[in-house]
């Protein structure tokens, strides 16, 4: 059996320009010690990292050893070497420690990433991690891109050693007297991961001499599946999108005849998991939904996905303080809405209300439509639901959205800006002091 060259694998890896730095997340185990060994041999080709270690107090002693490995390495070739020394302030959890680690550690590897300028994330995952991956994967119907395994060069995280064995990651540090621990607490099955390698994967080894190399190539295989459908899913999408430009706009109808994989696969890719999916097409008309970074808007004919700003929960959380109090030693104030909002949007129409402060119950505030909104729109008898009043407009839904209703301390609405003012608190032939309102730029 031909003899693995982790070096060259490495070198093959990270051949990128040599101004590239690096942030290794070394723990002290085999895997990430020969990591640390093989880039120390690499400096002399230009490559420029430092290493991370997380320190969590788990094993009692057994983790200070671990970290001393890591920093005596360090000491040892002069890298840069960074601790997290976990305290009681990080509140470990009852349950999900492992969950909680990795969030832990990832956390400090980017803060150390932005703080020393390092382009990748290094960790020394390999090719039983990958197997491992792919069981848990597997026992929770991930799909293709769970089975596909863990990617090798992903979102700036690079993972070298993922096409080699822990046998063959054993013998290289034999062969090259790497120092490094071993964790103890790997060899008890109290997790899943360690139950599938304790347990099941030496019963799938023993079924076929080469598995971990067939394995290899399955993942291969697999990947390129993945990339071939996400091919096909990107072509599809694009021929349902029907406008694309500050707002991605898709055929309701048209996707709704897709199977529920293509659905699931281009609607996930916005945040939207597989339990919400069936809901958006039997939503009602004008329904929103909300992932992390999207606002979806379901009409009869489109599903409407906009980016939302930073902070945005939704539409009607929305609120500025207009005015807080009328200066009555003047007989007019004057509000410029331009300076207030940043952008009237979609509907270009100036506006130059006059209003009784006599009347008007302060402080003034803007704020977005809500169900029951009524007011008493000037020209017209009687009163009108606001809503109503959208679709007398034929104000599509996005434009509702940009629409500011101007109400007053009483919750009373003064208008619906930029398109109709109130009646009643008009100014009238008996107003004395005015409050003004326009938006000229």
């Amino acid at each position: 059996m031909k003899k693995p060259d982790l070096k060259k694998e490495l070198e093959n890896l990270v051949n990128l320009p040599q101004n590239h730095t690096y942030l290794l997340a070394v723990s002290g185990g085999v895997d990430s010690m020969v990591l640390a060994h093989l880039f120390n041999q690499l400096r002399d080709s230009g490559f420029e990292f430092q290493i991370a270690h997380i320190n969590y107090h788990l094993r009692g002693e057994d983790s200070n050893l671990d970290q001393k490995v890591v920093s005596d390495f360090c000491q040892k070739n002069l890298i840069k070497f960074h601790v997290y020394d976990v305290s009681e302030k990080d509140q470990k959890p009852q349950n999900s420690i492992q969950l909680w680690a990795r969030e832990l550690r990832y956390s400090f590897f980017k803060k150390i990433q932005e703080k020393e300028n390092l382009d990748f994330l290094v960790t020394a995952h390999h090719l039983n991690d990958q197997l491992e991956t792919f069981i848990i994967n597997l026992s929770k119907a991930a799909g293709i891109n769970g089975l596909s395994g863990i990617p090798s060069n992903e979102n700036n995280i690079l993972r070298p050693l993922l096409h080699f064995t822990k046998e063959e990651i054993y013998e290289f540090a034999k062969e090259n007297n790497i120092e490094y621990r071993e964790d103890l607490s790997n060899k008890k099955s109290d997790y899943l991961r360690n139950k599938i390698r304790l347990e099941i994967t030496p019963k799938l080894l023993e079924t076929n001499d080469h598995f971990l190399e067939n394995f290899k190539k399955s993942i291969t295989y697999l990947n390129q599946t993945k990339d071939f459908v996400q091919e096909q899913i990107k072509t599809i999408e694009e021929s349902l999108t029907i406008f694309n430009n500050s707002y991605k706009i898709i055929s309701k109808d048209r996707l709704s005849l897709q199977s529920d994989f293509v659905k699931f696969e281009i609607l996930k890719k916005y945040g939207f998991d597989s339990e919400e999916i069936p809901k958006i097409f039997t939503a009602e008309n004008g329904s929103s939904f909300f992932s992390k970074n999207y606002q979806l808007i379901v009409t009869r004919d489109e599903l409407i996905l906009k980016q939302k700003t930073e902070g945005q929960n939704a539409p009607l959380d929305e609120e500025i303080l207009l005015i807080e109090k009328f200066d009555f030693s003047q007989n007019q104030m004057i509000i410029n809405l331009e300076d207030v909002i940043e952008e009237i949007e979609e509907i270009n129409k100036n506006i130059e209300w006059e209003f009784d402060a006599e009347k008007l119950h302060f402080p003034l505030r803007l704020r977005r439509q809500k169900d029951g909104d009524e007011f008493y729109p000037a020209g017209f008898l009687g009163k009108k639901k606001v809503s109503k009043f959208f679709r007398d407009e034929k104000l599509s839904i996005l434009a509702r959205q940009k629409i500011w209703v101007l109400v007053d301390g009483e919750n009373s609405i003064l208008g619906i800006i930029p398109l109709r003012q109130d009646r009643r608190n008009a100014k009238d032939e008996n107003t004395h002091k005015i409050l003004k309102i326009i938006n000229e730029k």
